[in-house]
């Protein structure tokens, strides 16, 4: 366990760094793979990607680091459940993306059609430099932000892409609900709710309903 990990807001300043550890952080993986097949054109589009994630992040979310810049985690406070309509982003994706990006626009309207209506805290990512990794760092950025959420009485949700985060997620108190099922061989997400604090433990994952977009 990592015992001195400084955790802090992030800001523009820490672009270049956290972008990197996005990219870096989720380049190997069921989904990865699933999304962009060539390991090559997989790096240069994520640096695309996660560079509009991270200042997306900061413009709308809560982005938070570590002193040492090796970790990250983009948060979305969602009081009212978010509308999904966006036809912007479809042409945000084709320009990041370029020819694989319908499988990104699938990706985010299955995310986006069976989030929670639920007021909570939306994880939309976490990411540890590879070279830093199982040291606890995302343990106490997730900490972190875990504390301030039960002091709010406010509940978590993620989506999980594969089996370790799944179970590392488990360990955060959080329960895995119904799988979102991806077509064309794509991989299991595990839907992942961590709910409020009650007396007598948490608030039960909530029943949702697949919502439908007019994209």
């Amino acid at each position: 366990m990592h015992t001195s990990v400084t955790v802090r807001p992030a800001t523009r300043t820490d672009a270049d760094p956290l972008i990197a550890v996005l990219a870096e952080a989720f380049h190997p993986g069921p989904l990865a793979e699933w999304l962009i097949p060539h390991p090559d054109d997989r790096r240069t589009v994520y640096h695309r990607y996660f560079t509009d994630a991270f200042h997306h992040g900061l413009a709308h979310g809560q982005v938070y680091t570590t002193g040492d810049q090796t970790a990250v985690t983009i948060w979305y406070p969602r009081p009212t459940p978010t509308p999904t309509d966006n036809p912007r982003r479809v042409e945000e994706l084709e320009g990041i993306a370029g020819a694989y990006a319908p499988k990104f626009v699938l990706l985010e309207e299955m995310f986006d059609a069976f989030h929670p209506d639920q007021p909570h805290h939306y994880l939309a990512y976490a990411a540890v430099d590879p070279r830093r990794q199982n040291r606890g760092i995302g343990t106490a950025l997730l900490t972190d932000y875990h504390r301030r959420l039960d002091q709010l009485g406010m509940p978590a949700y993620l989506e999980a892409s594969n089996l370790h985060n799944r179970r590392l997620y488990l360990r955060h108190d959080y329960t895995a609900g119904p799988t979102i099922a991806l077509p064309t061989a794509g991989p299991p997400i595990w839907r992942m709710w961590r709910g409020a604090p009650t007396g007598s433990g948490r608030t039960l994952f909530p029943p949702t309903r697949p919502r439908r977009r007019s994209l």
